[in-house]
């Protein structure tokens, strides 16, 4: 079967400490035929010079004029690419060996599926194992609708960047992502994107998505920024409600179910998590 061009897309902003790692996990796949697209949001450490110190044709760096903001950077990452799958991954988290070939497979066996995802696992800022982080409970072909929806009533089942594949195709009709959002612009493009087709769940942990408290996540989890990641919550139940056909009570109680699950994330960064 032919190898599609796989596109991985780094934003990279004063990474230095974790994005050598997380390069070398994208260039040791056993799926080769990527691109590694890294554009760097102007960092104030020596985040391009490690970058830089990586000898491999397939890396491209591009080095922003101006910070253009986490959602700027974003999508300045997906305009530059070039594959006929897209992958966006943060600059410090990793790839198992295998991940990109399973989930290319996934989009190459099943033309109706627009995204593939696979398990996450947690690791703390030394690597160290720290939980699962489970997909739908269904496997293979579900439909985005079914799974955007559920998600809503209990976890975002699409999780961080690092978890999905997509077809490049499928840009023209989300537009990249909401700068709106500060904390979930992901989770949004997610839903816009889930809700065009069907999505492909590989219940195998591909991942590894590194938990800090200094992170975005972490900011809202054990700092004081709780209140605005609820509101973005709400906003985006009420943007998807016609779509997936929810009531008014259902919005509010979503609402309701996301601060609880903000105060289970406060919880485990508190007792796992060390700085």
């Amino acid at each position: 079967m032919r190898e599609p061009l796989v596109s991985v897309c780094i934003p990279a902003y004063n990474n230095a400490s974790y994005i050598k790692e997380t390069i070398e996990s994208v260039l040791n796949q056993t799926y080769q035929n990527i691109e590694l697209v890294i554009a760097d949001d102007q960092s104030k450490d020596n985040t391009v010079e490690v970058i830089k110190s990586i000898r491999d044709d397939r890396i491209r760096l591009y080095e922003n004029e101006k910070n253009l903001g986490m959602s700027g950077n974003w999508n300045h990452c997906l305009e530059l690419c070039n594959g006929e799958f897209i992958k966006l991954l943060c600059a410090d988290d990793l790839l198992a060996k295998d991940a990109i070939e399973k989930e290319a497979k996934a989009l190459m066996e099943h033309p109706e599926v627009v995204m593939a995802e696979s398990d996450t696992r947690f690791i703390d800022m030394n690597g160290k194992f720290k939980g699962t982080y489970r997909r739908y409970h269904s496997k293979g072909a579900v439909d985005g609708k079914k799974i955007a929806r559920a998600g809503f009533f209990s976890q975002n089942y699409f999780g961080a960047p690092l978890a999905n594949m997509f077809r490049k195709s499928v840009l023209e009709q989300v537009h990249g992502f909401d700068t709106n959002y500060y904390y979930i612009l992901d989770y949004d493009l997610w839903i816009r994107i889930a809700c065009l087709g069907k999505v492909y769940i590989i219940h195998e942990p591909l991942n590894f998505f590194r938990v800090r408290n200094d992170s975005n996540t972490g900011e809202v989890m054990a700092g004081g920024k709780k209140e605005a990641y609820v509101s973005e919550h709400r906003y985006l139940v009420k943007k998807y409600a016609k779509e997936l056909h929810m009531s008014g009570f259902e919005i509010e109680l979503s609402v309701l179910i996301r601060r609880l699950r903000n105060f289970a994330g406060f919880s485990f960064l508190k007792i796992f998590v060390r700085d």
